[in-house]
């Protein structure tokens, strides 16, 4: 593909993308407030930074970092839970990408409730999978006992991040380094136990199977947590913790050292150059997406605006051209692009027109066979997902769609090679599991506010619903009652609510919901952390061929 030679014809400014987005960054400010401030001055009354301030002195001044499931929970436990009590983050230290976990406790004092488990899982998950250091600063008093039917048992409960821990230390070598910053009690003192490195911070930390409290209640010995287990008491004493700091600053900067002295992983193979300019500013994705999530717009102006000048050297341009394949570099960086093209597609030899954003026979073929090749080439693959499903009816049966489908699914689930998505509009049915769901454990999964992910839209689950009882209704010359249509209309509530992209990042489904004025930074730091390791990229983890 050629850059844009002019500006698309001038449209009636989108307001929808503008909204969400405004709508978006609201939600996040008053998330990134934790449990208020009150609970922020309480922190430092003792003492101690919040959770976020530690993490923005961790990590490299100026440098992006990328927050791992902020609005999870948002819309639950009545509010009370934001981001579920803990920040989970990708970054740099010393240029080089790291994963952090990081207690809240200004939200019920760090404790866990079940979607706190979901995020240091799948935070621990992005250091296994690409074999980056992971920081854990721990202040937290435990399990939130009311909702512990939803974090202690389970095989994702809370013993499976120590299962993490046990994996990473053994058998994939990634270092783990945990910081005691208050708080660490019951089972939780395993994850830093489990850890290559354990700092401790005079005065504020405290780490035990049990507290002071409990122990009285257990052996009725009276003992203070300072003297049982605190940062002198661990270092001094017990031999448990390996580092005291005199304060969070002091400590943060520990860590930092740390992760100046580990090893350098190898080289990428992956092709890397110098950085170049988009074609067009990412401010024109607003104006570039249209108001109605059912119009088509031109894919190709969204390219100019996220990768390096625009340019896509696309495969195979005049086939399939309901799917677009092609090579292309974000900030230098090598990728095979895979996105739908909507709109209405003209096939050259005459006939119905295809619709964009549908997966056609030869459109899923085409993008099983680059795959294959991109994998070959080790070249990570970028999923640009606008995708309503898989065409359905007599010709598409016939022409052997559930095979080819299944080849598209294959190819993609089998390819070793990062996988990061990034949703636009539509990521319906099947086409959506196609174009790498969550389900297929891509490195990173981000979507746009536009986002909407769901089975179908509202109007088609409600013509699956309730379609017979609307034709019957028809055949007999009548319409549907004040019922039906109240019914009808519920279910079509529902849906708008549950296709939201918010919905779906409150429930882990998606990463983050990025802003298009953030998605090329987010796209090069995923990249660059999934480029620490160029071992197979599949599942949770993949044991070193000497283990297996």
């Amino acid at each position: 593909m050629k850059k844009s030679d002019a500006r698309p014809a001038a449209r009636e400014p989108s307001k929808r993308l503008r909204e969400l987005t405004a709508e978006l960054q609201r939600l996040e400010v008053k998330l990134r407030l934790g449990g208020g401030p009150d609970k922020i001055d309480r922190q430092h009354a003792q003492g101690k930074l919040t959770a976020r301030e530690r993490i923005n002195l961790l990590l490299d001044r100026d440098s992006y970092a990328q927050e791992i499931g902020l609005l999870v929970a948002y819309d639950q436990y009545s509010g009370a839970a934001p981001a579920a009590g803990v920040v989970t983050m990708v970054g740099r230290i010393e240029g080089r990408e790291v994963v952090v976990v990081a207690n809240d406790a200004t939200v019920k004092a760090g404790s866990w409730w079940p979607e706190t488990i979901k995020k240091i899982l799948r935070a621990q998950e992005i250091a296994m999978r690409s074999h980056v250091p992971i920081i854990y600063l721990v202040d937290s008093a435990g399990v939130n006992l009311p909702f512990q039917g939803g974090v202690f048992p389970g095989q994702y409960g809370a013993s499976r991040i120590f299962y993490y821990n046990s994996i990473m230390r053994r058998y994939l070598k990634i270092p783990q380094i945990s910081a005691v910053m208050g708080p660490c009690i019951a089972g939780g003192a395993y994850l830093p136990a489990l850890s290559d490195i354990i700092v401790m911070v005079d005065g504020t930390s405290f780490m035990g199977l049990g507290g002071a409290n409990l122990v009285k209640g257990a052996t009725g010995q009276t003992i203070d947590n300072e003297t049982l287990g605190g940062a002198r008491a661990h270092n001094e004493l017990s031999g448990v913790a390996h580092y005291r700091a005199s304060d969070d600053r002091a400590c943060v900067a520990k860590i930092r050292e740390f992760v100046s002295e580990l090893p350098v992983n190898s080289p990428s193979s992956v092709a890397i150059t110098a950085s170049a300019e988009t074609a067009r500013p990412p401010s024109d994705l607003y104006d570039i997406i249209p108001e109605d999530h059912r119009q088509p717009y031109n894919i190709r102006h969204v390219l100019d605006c996220l990768l390096d000048d625009g340019h896509l050297d696309e495969f195979q341009a005049d086939y399939a051209k309901e799917m677009i394949t092609g090579h292309a570099r974000i900030r230098g960086i090598q990728v095979g692009l895979i996105m739908n093209n909507r709109g209405m597609i003209r096939p050259p030899g005459g006939g119905p027109p295809r619709f964009g954003g549908i997966v056609y026979t030869e459109s899923a073929e085409k993008v099983a066979y680059f795959i294959d090749t991109c994998n070959r080439h080790h070249t990570p693959l970028l999923f640009i997902q606008d995708v309503s499903g898989f065409m359905v009816g007599s010709e598409a049966e016939h022409s052997g769609i559930i095979r080819a489908g299944a080849r598209f699914v294959e190819a993609m689930a089998t390819a070793a090679v990062p996988k990061i998505v990034l949703t636009l509009n539509h990521a319906s049915g099947a086409g959506y599991y196609a174009m790498a769901g969550q389900g297929f454990d891509p490195d990173f999964i981000f979507s746009w506010p536009t986002g909407r992910m769901g089975v179908m839209e509202g109007d088609s689950a409600v013509q699956a619903v309730f379609g017979s009882q609307l034709e019957k209704l028809k055949r007999n010359g009548a319409g549907p009652d004040e019922q039906l249509n109240t019914e009808m209309d519920k279910v079509r509530q529902t849906y708008e609510m549950e296709l939201d992209a918010k919905y779906a990042a409150a429930r882990g489904f998606v990463d983050a919901v990025l802003t298009p004025e953030s998605t090329r930074d987010a796209l090069e730091l995923s990249l660059r952390t999934s480029l620490n390791y160029s071992g197979p990229h599949l599942g949770q983890f993949v044991l070193p061929g000497s283990v297996v």
